[in-house]
């Protein structure tokens, strides 16, 4: 089992964030600061650190804000792409029908697993373990994701987690999905470049048949989705 890193990484970054305006009125959410750096940089780092080399953004709203700021990655050692869902397809493509459309940016080799994540969520402390990704790229798991205890908005949860770690479409205790997983192409085909598509469903579909693997994360996770969360976390102490 290979213990090398895996080099590839989608950030979803193409919502406007309508809970968080009017500071997105202006700033695409994933830019809005946290501690004075953008949300997506504390990721960019982290993903650095992990090895990871190449990374595509896909965006929609105020778009042109994100390579004016991060340009081509090279100040955090990572090659930065970008997939401009506004531009070319006029706006938001959902998270399944991004990832599709990113795909080719990520230039990944036959099969290769990939990391994606949110631009918009809060995990300082997430490694993206070299460990977990060799578990998974040794594997015939088409997503590997990580829950998260239910923050008070989401109560109720998205998915269960069995004894044997198979992310489930119910279970008598249910998580919070992080945003963040491990995926392969193939839970992707026949999702279309350049139209909307949801996540969720082929994720459920795969739950199924027992090809989606899932790990609970209890370290710092927060969906900063309002101004007041955005608020809560700047004042934290550094």
């Amino acid at each position: 089992m290979s213990t090398a890193p895996i080099q590839h990484a989608l950030i979803l970054c193409a919502v406007r964030g309508e809970r968080m305006r009017p500071l997105t009125d202006t700033c695409p959410k994933p830019l809005l600061k946290m501690q004075g750096k953008p949300l997506i940089v504390w990721h960019l780092e982290q993903l650095a650190r992990a090895g990871v080399r190449q990374v595509v953004i896909n965006t929609a709203w105020l778009e042109e804000q994100f390579p004016a700021l991060l340009g081509d990655g090279s100040t955090w050692g990572l090659s930065i792409r970008y997939s401009h869902e506004g531009a070319q397809f006029g706006g938001a493509l959902e998270t399944a029908g991004g990832m599709a459309t990113a795909l080719p940016l990520l230039s990944l080799p036959e099969n290769s697993p990939f990391w994606v994540l949110a631009g918009d969520v809060y995990m300082p402390d997430f490694a993206f373990p070299v460990a977990d990704s060799a578990r998974f790229a040794a594997s015939k798991a088409l997503a590997h994701i990580y829950l998260v205890p239910n923050p008070a908005h989401n109560p109720d949860g998205d998915f269960g987690l069995s004894p044997g770690g198979m992310a489930l479409n119910k279970a008598p205790e249910q998580f919070t999905y992080s945003t963040v997983g491990l995926y392969r192409a193939a839970l992707l085909a026949g999702t279309p470049v350049g139209h909307k598509a949801a996540l969720s469903p082929l994720l459920r579909t795969a739950m199924q048949s027992g090809r989606v693997s899932a790990a609970l994360y209890s370290g710092t996770w927060t969906d900063v989705g309002t101004p007041e969360r955005l608020a809560a976390l700047s004042a934290l102490p550094t």
